[in-house]
C-alpha cells in the first residue's frame, strides 16, 4: 500500500510519468483489434435476443431433478419445429423459450411439460408476448440510447467544450460496440436487464471521463499564455494524475459486479442475473480503459490541430532547440582559445607545480 501511496504522489507531482498521448497508437490498434473481432462476432453469430425483443413464449417448470434433455424431448413431442432455447435456472427450474406460438402449440406445449416433469399444469410459469410488443420494445430501447447520447452530448458541450464533448462519446460508441460484440461472442440473451446494464455503463463511462477532463482543464487552462508546456504533455500530466484514483474506481466497483456475474449466475446459476452482470462487467472495463487510452489523446489530437496549440508547439520546440545550441556552443568555446585554434582543455587543469624565481642575497 505504501508503494502504491508513493507511485501516486509521484505521477500527481510528475516525478514519474507514463506516456499515455505519445503512444496513442498503440491504444488505437489495440481498440480497432477488439472492435474487428466484436465486428466479426456480430457479422457471424449476431445478437441472440430475448423473447422481450423478438417476441414468443416462455414456460418455467420448478421441479427438483429436471433436466435440459427432459424439456427437448417435451418440445419435440409437442411437434414444436421452431426456434426453442431450454436454460437452467438455478436447481430446481427448467425455462424454455420458443418462437411466437398459437393457443393450440402453447397448450400442448404446456401439457407435455407437465407430463414430462410430473406436476400440476397450472404451476407452470408461461408467458407470451406477441412480436409487435417486442419491436415496440425495440424502439424504446434505441430512442433511450441515442437520447442519452445527445443529452449528454449537449451538457459536455455547455460545461467544458465542444471538442471534449466529441471525444467522450467517441469513447462511450467505443464501449457499447465492444460490449455488444462481446455478448454476440459469448451467446448470452439480450434481455430488457441487458439494455438497462448498456445505460448504466454509459453513466460510468462518462463520469470517469469527465474525471479526466476535469483536471485536463485545469491543467491547459494557461497552456498558451505560460508557454512553458504543449497541451499534450499537459493532458498527459492530467491521465497521470488521476490514474491511480481511476484504478482504484473502477476495481472496487468491478469487485462486486464479478461476484455477482461468477458466483450468482454461474455458481449459484441465477440466469437473470447474467444478462445485467456482464454488461456491467465489459462495460466498467472498457469504460476505465477508454478514458484514459481513447478519450484523452482523443481530445489532445484535436485540440493540438488548433492554430493556436501550433504555435504554442513551435515555440517551445524553438526554444528547447536553442537551449541546445546553446549548449553546444558553451562547450565549443570552453575548447578553443580566444583566437579560436583548439587547445588541450584537459592539460589547462592539469598544472604541476609552480617554480618559483630564487631571489639573491645581498
Amino acid at each position: 500500500m505504501s508503494k502504491l501511496s508513493g507511485l501516486g504522489g509521484r505521477l500527481y507531482r510528475g516525478e514519474t510519468s507514463i506516456d499515455f498521448i505519445g503512444k496513442r497508437r498503440r491504444w488505437y490498434a489495440l481498440s480497432g483489434l477488439v472492435i474487428i473481432i466484436s465486428a466479426i462476432a456480430l457479422g457471424t453469430q449476431g445478437l441472440k435476443l430475448g423473447i422481450e425483443f423478438k417476441g414468443g413464449a416462455s414456460f418455467t417448470v420448478s421441479k427438483a431433478g429436471a433436466t435440459i434433455a427432459e424439456a427437448q424431448s417435451a418440445i419435440k413431442a409437442a411437434g414444436i419445429t421452431g426456434e426453442s432455447i431450454v436454460q437452467k435456472v438455478g436447481s430446481n427450474k427448467i425455462s424454455v423459450q420458443t418462437g411466437a406460438l398459437s393457443n393450440a402449440e402453447s397448450n400442448a406445449l404446456q401439457t407435455q411439460l407437465a407430463q414430462t416433469f410430473a406436476v400440476d399444469i397450472n404451476s407452470i410459469d408461461t408467458t407470451s408476448i406477441g412480436p409487435s410488443w417486442g419491436k415496440e420494445i425495440t424502439h424504446k430501447a434505441l430512442y433511450g440510447l441515442f437520447g442519452f447520447i445527445i443529452v449528454v452530448m449537449l451538457y459536455l458541450a455547455l460545461a467544458f467544450e465542444p471538442k471534449m464533448a466529441i471525444a467522450a462519446i467517441v469513447a462511450v460508441i467505443h464501449d457499447v460496440f465492444i460490449t455488444v460484440g462481446i455478448y454476440a461472442l459469448v451467446g448470452f440473451d439480450v434481455t430488457p436487464a441487458t439494455v438497462i446494464g448498456f445505460l448504466t455503463i454509459l453513466g460510468y463511462s462518462l463520469y470517469d471521463t469527465v474525471v479526466v477532463f476535469d483536471k485536463v482543464r485545469e491543467n491547459t487552462r494557461s497552456v498558451t499564455s505560460v508557454g512553458k508546456v504543449t497541451y499534450s504533455d499537459a493532458a498527459n500530466l492530467a491521465v497521470n494524475q488521476t490514474l491511480v484514483r481511476s484504478f482504484n474506481t473502477s476495481l472496487i466497483a468491478l469487485l462486486p459486479v464479478a461476484s455477482i456475474l461468477f458466483v450468482g449466475a454461474g455458481l449459484l446459476g441465477a440466469g437473470t442475473l447474467k444478462d445485467l452482470s456482464l454488461a456491467l462487467f465489459v462495460g466498467l472495463a472498457t469504460g476505465t480503459y477508454s478514458s484514459i487510452f481513447v478519450a484523452t489523446p482523443i481530445l489532445a489530437q484535436l485540440r493540438e490541430r488548433e492554430p493556436a496549440m501550433k504555435a504554442l508547439t513551435k515555440r517551445i520546440q524553438s526554444r528547447a532547440g536553442l537551449t541546445s545550441r546553446d549548449a553546444a556552443s558553451d562547450s565549443a568555446v570552453a575548447s578553443t582559445n580566444v583566437l579560436g585554434e583548439a587547445v588541450d582543455t584537459k592539460s589547462n587543469y592539469q598544472r604541476g607545480p609552480r617554480n618559483q624565481p630564487k631571489r639573491k642575497r645581498r
